[in-house]
């Protein structure tokens, strides 16, 4: 019942464990469909894991491949703090996801999963609300999705080749989405970096990883053309520098950047991989481990706000 506290129980190595333990307050309805849901406000994390991770866009490629890891090396990545944590697989059909349902086989109650549609806000709202309920913290956001080549869309070689729609869809997908991820759960990092903050001075600070890409950048342009997909990931670079900003005014801080992952083989390279060579083509496993370096030690001072790519460098706007 809504009013009591509800501890949900999580078995690891044999032992069974308290893996959250909420006290949702009934707020005002939240309409999905149609329908009044009613929507619930955390006010105190006591017995939640120590850590969680919300991987958006995690079905397949680079989003699976970092939901496999947050759970596989969880006590090598975040320098130790991720051991034993929860992840939470968000994508569009999180149950027609073939690596997904592998995922829970093997790690049964360390993954939660829900329905997110970064072109549909509300379903980031109810998603929100299964993280309050199903876990109540939030350390570790990374914003996987993007569009680059859908059906006719295709990177554009000329101005000549661009279309309202598939320039409007990239910036929905590629900008808006991730905004909205932020915009929806950044209070819930916010309430966890104040919990950290109050564990001691070691406390970790949330992260928001925003999936950017090197052509994003301005200054390093010198070969023009993928209008669409240029502009919409510049668009993203400059939101998540403005939440940068906005968060590293909080009483308890969070950081939000962005990263590159390199060129990935995966379904959104695959047309074009072909030109790509052989030693700059990175696997899924590779791109994330190498990124999960990047984030795990990002800072507030000299991260937040910027885009670095897979090797830790800092890429100009």
């Amino acid at each position: 019942m809504l009013g009591l506290a509800r501890a949900l129980v999580a078995t690891r190595g044999g032992t069974a464990v308290a893996r959250a333990r909420l006290a949702p307050r009934r707020v005002a309805p939240v309409r999905l469909g149609g329908r009044a849901h009613l929507a619930t406000r955390i006010d105190v994390i006591d017995d939640a894991p120590a850590f969680a991770t919300l991987v958006q866009g995690a079905s397949r490629g680079i989003g699976l491949e970092l939901a496999r890891q947050m759970l596989e090396r969880d006590a090598d990545v975040f320098r130790g703090r991720a051991r034993g944590g929860i992840v939470v697989a968000t994508c569009r059909d999180p149950e027609g996801s073939d690596g997904l349902r592998a995922l829970r086989a093997r790690h049964g109650t360390r993954l939660v999963t829900a329905r997110v549609d970064v072109e549909e806000e509300e379903t980031m709202k109810a998603a929100v609300d299964v993280v309050m309920r199903e876990v109540g913290r939030l350390d570790f956001m990374a914003n996987v999705s993007a569009v680059l080549s859908d059906g006719k869309m295709r990177p554009e070689t000329s101005i000549a080749r661009t279309e309202a729609a598939n320039m409007t869809r990239a910036y929905a997908v590629n900008a808006v989405g991730p905004t909205m991820m932020m915009k929806h759960f950044s209070p819930l990092m916010l309430k966890t970096a104040e919990k950290n903050a109050m564990e001691g001075g070691g406390g970790h600070v949330p992260v928001i990883a925003n999936w950017s890409a090197r052509v994003s950048s301005v200054g390093d342009n010198q070969l023009g053309g993928w209008h669409s997909y240029r502009a919409s990931k510049t668009a993203l670079n400059q939101l998540t520098r403005n939440a940068a900003i906005e968060f590293a005014r909080k009483k308890h801080p969070i950081i939000a950047m962005c990263v590159h992952p390199g060129t990935v083989d995966t379904k959104l390279s695959e047309p074009f991989k072909k030109n790509v060579p052989a030693d700059k083509l990175f696997t899924p496993e590779y791109a994330v481990t190498r990124l999960l370096e990047v984030i795990g030690d990002a800072n507030l001072e000299q991260s937040s706000g910027n885009l670095f790519d897979y090797a830790g460098e800092k890429i100009q706007w």
